[in-house]
């Protein structure tokens, strides 16, 4: 697998021709009455084309406002990526966005999924952040991940991804 971070014009529809977003949800987190619970919710997490061109369109705009975007490629086709913002926010600025993180369906279970993260929190690092902040889907799987790589609740939840996406899970790791 070789990683590399993407510059603006590397990034477009084709950049995503192998790549499969597509994943089979099962159950999920849920916070009930301030208690996380696993909860039954089934339905298939998939992207259209016109999904794709939205991400192709927020990944150029994350590397064009000074962010980064690393690609994992296996024998020159993308399968895996991780984005993260260059704006601070947080009560002491503490915290960096880390915007997206997906591996192709084929490709998962094989640590490619934690390189990136690893290099998500290097970048962020280096460019002066405490933690990096994720809203992150709240599938099982997804979780499982992400407390695997050291990330646990938000001790501050950013109300902008909690108001787009409120069933996300609000995480945090520190750099």
């Amino acid at each position: 697998m070789e990683y590399l971070e993407l510059t603006a014009s590397a990034i477009n529809p084709e950049l995503f021709a192998h790549f499969h977003r597509r994943q089979v949800v099962t159950h999920c987190w849920r916070k009930i009455d301030g208690v996380w619970c696993v909860r039954p919710h089934a339905f298939i997490d998939d992207w259209t084309q016109k999904d794709y061109q939205k991400l192709v369109d927020c990944l150029q705009n994350t590397v064009r406002t000074g962010g980064m975007v690393t690609g994992a490629f296996d024998k020159g086709k993308l399968k895996g990526f991780v984005s993260v913002e260059s704006e601070f926010f947080g009560s002491k600025r503490q915290y960096l966005d880390l915007s997206s993180l997906h591996v192709s369906q084929e490709m998962r279970g094989r640590g490619i999924g934690s390189v990136l993260f690893t290099k998500a929190k290097a970048w962020a690092k280096e460019k002066g952040a405490q933690k990096l902040y994720i809203s992150a889907h709240s599938a099982v799987e997804t979780q499982a991940f992400y407390k695997a790589v050291g990330c646990r609740e938000a001790k501050e939840y950013y109300a902008p991804h909690v108001q787009k996406e409120p069933f996300d899970c609000q995480l945090e790791c520190a750099v």
